[in-house]
C-alpha cells in the first residue's frame, strides 16, 4: 500500500467536514483538535476554541479508554482534527476512530481552508496540551 492508498482508505471511513460544517459542529459542542506544529500555529494563527495537541500525543489524549485522555473525551464526542491542508488530519482521525472515538473526522483543506473561508482566526502560539 502506498501513501495515496493509505489516505484514500482513511478518508473512506470519515464523514469529512467542510470549514462551515466544522464551525457549526464546534458551535454544537464538537472538539476541534489542532495537530499542527507550534511554528505553524504561531505563523498562521489558530481556530478560536481549538485544542492544540501535538501529533505524537494525539492517541493518548483522545482515546476514550486512555488514562491520559483529555477531560470530557468519550466515545461519542464529535471531534474534528485539523492540520495545515487536510492530509495528516485524515490519517489521524482514522486512527482515533480505530481507538473508539466513533465520531472523529477531519477538516477538508485543513486550517488554510478554514482561514480562506473567512471563519474566525486568532493569533497563534498556544502551547500544546502536554
Amino acid at each position: 500500500m502506498d501513501i495515496e492508498q493509505m489516505l484514500a482508505s482513511a478518508r473512506s471511513a470519515l464523514d469529512r467536514a467542510e470549514p462551515a460544517d466544522a464551525w457549526r459542529l464546534q458551535a454544537e459542542g464538537a472538539l476541534i483538535v489542532d495537530i499542527r506544529p507550534i511554528a505553524y500555529r504561531e505563523a498562521e494563527g489558530e481556530i478560536p476554541g481549538a485544542v492544540p495537541v501535538e501529533r505524537i500525543h494525539l492517541e493518548w489524549r483522545l482515546a476514550p479508554a486512555s488514562d491520559h485522555r483529555l477531560p470530557g473525551v468519550h466515545a461519542d464526542l464529535p471531534v474534528v482534527v485539523v492540520c495545515n491542508e487536510g492530509y495528516a488530519s485524515s490519517l489521524a482521525a482514522a486512527d482515533l476512530r480505530r481507538l473508539g472515538l466513533t465520531r472523529a473526522t477531519d477538516l477538508v483543506g485543513g486550517f488554510r481552508a478554514w482561514r480562506a473561508a473567512g471563519l474566525p482566526v486568532q493569533p497563534g502560539g498556544t502551547p500544546a496540551v502536554p
